[in-house]
């Protein structure tokens, strides 16, 4: 590529995000109606991007229905012409679907490449573009706004750039408000993106085109970049970067992209980024990396103790990635390269205050778990700052005992023994599982005695490979009470290690609110 790139500042930048379409394509995801209509509330409501894209013609029925209550609740709002559907020159069979389903804009699917057209469809261009007028004339007629797909566009610039320009030229004198350019296989670099997206925009002036990326080399972001640079002002985005193979471009990433290195704006709320990942994370099944850049566990969590040390001396260590931009907070992690930085940081938080010595001391213990590869968290930090101390953490709560019952046609339930600071309490509920049972009994009693109790974030359970009955579990739960924390409990019984798991949860709240 040659000369320089445009500046592109000062302007607005809009985001269509289609994570409960293309997302969807994804292998093993399969969202529920309830489900689709919860993401999609959040993403046009909370998140504030400009268009979603919810569904494919002529999928299912409960493709269909998810559909159809989406529109319902948009045409509410007057969010209508914000919501699209992808649909197929088949003349009236996508049109019909998509107008039963109450939607108003359908995204029409077209062929970008001489390959596709020949070779897939065995129709020449002029047959294509016949096709594609007929079934403008027909969304016209029901209302319905089109967009247009050029489907393979990325190798209908490589290979067929004449096909490309006769399709574009065509299609902007029929009724269409955005011609879309998809990099359907994920295959275009950065300056291949920056060079074919400069010649759409500057050969026909008056279109308005979305870019679409797909991650299969992990270009996605470089790609949107570049387009961005070369004039592109719409990008398509999914929640996580779910997609079809390698998935398509994180609209976290795009939103920092775009607003940090760009120095663009868009009406995206990036506060709320955070929490439509871990819904579309919930919803989906699929995990999201704990590296991954904005919205993974890990990438707000300092493990260096030196870089610990430099954000206590100016934030040294910081950039313009701030965790609250996202709703999120830096932690400190505790393992063989914390150092005393990151320890006293993590003690500090829990109002612990250690002479140098007894430091020094946590400090070598950690780091001789984390040479065993033992996973330490701040939680832990009591317990071992007891035992190098050679001191008893006072277990203000203690489980007396419980029993848990579970036959068929009936609810699972929980009888409870439980003693807070010498005094038994009891209580017997039922619930959807065990582990629930046992939380209700628990809460029940904490309701009686007015104590604050943490909402239950998220539950995981890890079990060793190799599918051994009798081998230990882990069962990690997330809580939230002022602030997000987390506890282990490790047994032989799944349901055990979770009860292990909330004793500790109880007894911390003590610690830390004496």
């Amino acid at each position: 590529m040659t000369g320089k790139m445009v500046e592109v500042k000062d302007q607005e930048l809009s985001i269509m995000d289609t994570t409960l379409r293309d997302g969807e394509q994804t292998s093993g995801v399969s969202f529920t109606d309830t489900e689709k209509l919860s993401v999609a509330k959040v993403l046009l409501e909370s998140v504030k991007v400009d268009r979603i894209e919810i569904a494919s013609a002529r999928v299912s029925e409960g493709e269909f229905e998810a559909a159809r209550r989406i529109m319902v609740w948009a045409s509410q709002l007057g969010y209508l012409n914000r919501v699209e559907i992808l649909g197929f020159v088949d003349g009236k069979i996508s049109l019909d679907w998509i107008d039963r389903a109450g939607g108003k804009v359908i995204n029409l699917l077209c062929k970008g490449s001489y390959k596709h057209v020949s070779q897939q469809l065995r129709k020449t261009p002029e047959e294509h573009i016949a096709d594609i007028q007929k079934s403008v004339d027909y969304a016209d007629e029901l209302g319905i706004a089109v967009n247009v797909y050029l489907e393979d566009w990325s190798n209908g610039m490589r290979n067929s750039k004449d096909y490309v320009h006769f399709m574009v030229g065509k299609l902007k004198e029929m009724k269409i408000q955005r011609i879309m350019l998809p990099d359907t296989l994920g295959i275009l670099d950065p300056d291949e993106t920056y060079i074919y997206c400069k010649e759409m925009i500057e050969s026909f002036p008056d279109v308005d085109f979305d870019f679409h990326a797909h991650n299969d080399y992990d270009l996605a972001i470089a790609n949107v970049f570049h387009a961005i640079k070369a004039g592109i002002r719409c990008v398509h985005t999914t929640v996580n970067g779910l997609g079809e193979r390698a998935g398509n471009a994180p609209l976290s990433s795009v939103i920092a992209t775009i607003k940090d290195h760009l120095k663009m704006e868009t009406k995206v709320n990036e506060s709320m980024l955070n929490r439509v990942s871990k819904l579309v994370e919930t919803f989906s099944g699929i995990r999201i990396p704990t590296n991954k850049p904005l919205i993974g566990e890990f990438v707000f969590t300092q493990c260096s103790g030196v870089h610990a040390d430099g954000d206590n001396k100016n934030n040294l260590y910081f950039n313009d990635l701030l965790p609250e931009r996202f709703g999120r907070t830096r932690s400190y992690a505790l393992g063989k390269t914390s150092g005393k930085a990151n320890i006293k940081a993590n003690l500090e938080d829990m109002g612990i205050e250690l002479s140098t010595e007894a430091l020094k001391m946590v400090t070598n213990r950690i780091i001789d778990l984390g040479d065993k590869k033992e996973t330490v968290t701040a939680e832990d930090l009591p317990y071992i700052v007891a035992d190098v101390l050679q001191e008893s953490l006072e277990q203000k709560i203690l489980i007396n005992n419980y029993s848990l019952s579970h036959a068929m046609g009936l609810k699972p339930s929980a009888t409870l023994s439980i003693q807070i600071d010498g005094k038994t309490y009891e209580s017997t509920e039922s619930g959807d599982g065990q582990y629930d049972a046992f939380m209700n009994a628990l809460k029940n009693i904490y309701r009686r005695l007015k104590k604050p109790f943490p909402k239950l974030l998220d539950y995981s359970v890890t079990i060793p490979p190799g599918g051994k009955t009798d081998a230990l579990v882990e069962s990690v739960i997330i809580w939230q009470l002022d602030r997000e924390f987390k506890t282990r409990g490790l047994d032989s019984d799944q349901t055990a290690a979770a009860i292990k798991a909330t004793t500790r949860m109880l007894n911390l709240l003590e610690h830390t609110n004496t």
